[in-house]
């Protein structure tokens, strides 16, 4: 069980820690699971919930990156096409192979996406999840339902994967914990220690109590994403590093594409990819690149994003949705690493790692599949400057928490993996706790109470947007089932009926940003 009071007191008991890492979305999620698995003393610690930020705003899918390919960049194609291969075989409850259709419609279109695709399923080489194959015009219509049939030559078929990334970070929290390592949300790093001239921890606050204390560690981590740069001036570091950039969403019926196949259409106005996925029996329309000035807790789409994808929805998928068939919107932040000018869909998904004067550690840019990867360079670099004792990276075959092969055929209960069989006896021996959250989510009241015993849940909104997707899914059902989330939280962790309304209350001006209201 994983219980705050208990994690506090270890937090304070550990007189100094080998790896301190700030920021649990995947980046320092991987790191940390990284440092425990070597047998370093390691916590982390996040101001928000893990997966607040970018690491629930992804499109779900873990893959190599075709437009990589065609900018050339191999290695990164390289290094996300071996990692896609482990995140599938140390998590298979979570990543699943998805088959993928690019409808063509220029006859130099099929050659030239043909001979592309298949390089991009030789590169993958023994972690390769299927072969490409070039289709006909009647077979891409076939697989493609409701597909625009005007002008179409033909499509070509390849393989990617996909995944539910805020249950993917979850699973690395509760991996992190198996290894003795500690996790906390709602801790933030109010300021860093310095001692000797030397980053020797962080000065933290509980969101919850408003209590300070230190946290003292040989080597500190930040692994704050798209809020580098505001614990970079903690370090006395004012560089302006990254170029923030913002990817956007659509949740339509699964009738907008039927069937088990997503779409990718390679190359939009924006030169973007843009894809049509199936995802927990509905369909997900994304993403956008807009710059953006700076970072936010809770990004919204902006308008010419909706019209981006209203258009392309219509071009590619039939027609444009009405307003009620938009069942949920929503946009992430992407750190990208400055190197160099131009548009943000041109800068680079490298990550990049850097050490201050100061020895404190910064890790940022990627992308979620390379998680892994980053977080064994991010060590390697860290053990090193605090001169902890050598040792080699076991991440490459580590089984996440949860793994099984036995996994669910409903994908709301496969992301449980083994800890499923857990989770349905609470309905066994409680009735009221098989019940829906709403008559349009396929979650229980069950979920809700393993959340909050197991998984860190705090709040309506940790429930309803990262453990279970239902806020991601339909926000309006998410909405109206967060009062009886509300009870079953308040119950589970003892909180007032003045918390129940002001909980409820923040989650729903969080939600109101997920509906869509028209243009």
């Amino acid at each position: 069980m994983s219980d705050r009071a208990e994690i506090l007191r270890r937090l304070g008991a550990q007189a100094e820690w080998d790896v301190l890492v700030i920021g649990g979305g995947a980046t320092g999620l991987g790191a940390a699971v990284e440092a425990a698995s070597r047998g370093y003393k390691t916590a982390l610690i996040e101001r928000a919930d893990f997966a607040k930020g970018t690491s629930s705003r992804s499109t779900k899918l873990v893959h190599g990156g075709v437009r990589y390919l065609e900018q050339m960049n191999i290695t990164l194609v390289l290094d996300a096409l071996q990692e896609r291969g482990h995140m599938l075989e140390n998590a298979p409850h979570i990543v699943h192979n998805l088959s993928f259709v690019v409808p063509v419609y220029d006859l130099v279109g099929l050659p030239y996406y043909g001979f592309g695709l298949k390089v991009y399923e030789l590169l993958s080489g023994k972690l390769s999840f299927g072969a490409s194959k070039m289709l006909s015009r009647e077979k891409t219509l076939a697989m493609l339902k409701g597909v625009k049939s005007d002008g179409l030559r033909g499509g070509v078929l390849y393989h990617d994967g996909q995944f539910d990334d805020s249950r993917y970070a979850v699973s690395l929290m509760r991996t992190l914990e198996g290894l003795g390592g500690v996790a906390i949300n709602y801790v933030e790093a109010a300021g860093l220690i310095e001692r000797n001239g030397r980053t020797a921890g962080v000065r933290a606050r509980d969101i919850e109590s408003g209590e300070t204390f230190d946290l003292r560690a040989k080597v500190t981590i930040n692994a704050t994403g798209v809020f580098t740069e505001n614990i970079l001036k903690m370090d006395k570091d004012n560089e302006t590093l990254l170029s923030v950039s913002q990817g956007s969403h659509f949740v339509l019926p699964r009738d907008f594409l039927p069937g088990d196949r997503a779409m990718m259409i390679p190359k939009t106005s924006d030169g973007r990819v843009l894809f049509a996925i199936p995802w927990h029996r509905a369909t997900v329309v994304g993403t956008t690149d807009e710059a953006v000035d700076h970072a936010s807790v809770e990004p919204h789409m902006m308008e010419k994003e909706r019209s981006f994808l209203l258009d392309h929805i219509g071009k590619y998928l039939g027609r444009r949705p009405e307003r009620e068939e938009i069942r949920s919107m929503w946009s992430g932040l992407r750190p990208l690493v400055r190197k160099g000018g131009g548009a943000t869909s041109k800068l680079s998904r490298d990550h990049t790692i850097i050490v201050s004067p100061t020895g404190l550690v910064t890790v940022t840019g990627g992308k979620w599949t390379t998680y892994r990867r980053m977080g064994e360079d991010t060590i390697n670099k860290a053990a090193a400057v605090a001169g902890l004792k050598k040792e080699p990276s076991r991440t490459r075959a580590l089984h996440l928490h949860g793994w099984t092969r036995e996994v669910a055929p409903v994908e709301s209960e496969r992301v449980y993996g083994s800890d499923l069989p857990e989770i349905v006896k609470f309905s066994e021996e409680d009735a009221s706790l098989n019940e829906l959250l709403h008559p349009r989510l396929p979650y229980r009241a069950r979920e809700v109470v393993w959340a909050a015993r197991h998984e860190m849940a705090r709040t309506v909104e940790d429930v309803l947007a990262r453990r279970t997707r239902a806020l991601f899914l339909d926000s309006r059902a998410a909405i109206e089932a967060a009062p009886k989330v509300a009870d079953i939280l308040a119950r589970e962790l003892g909180r007032s009926e003045e918390w129940k309304a002001r909980d409820l209350a923040m989650f729903t001006a969080v939600a109101r940003g997920y509906v869509y209201e028209g243009m």
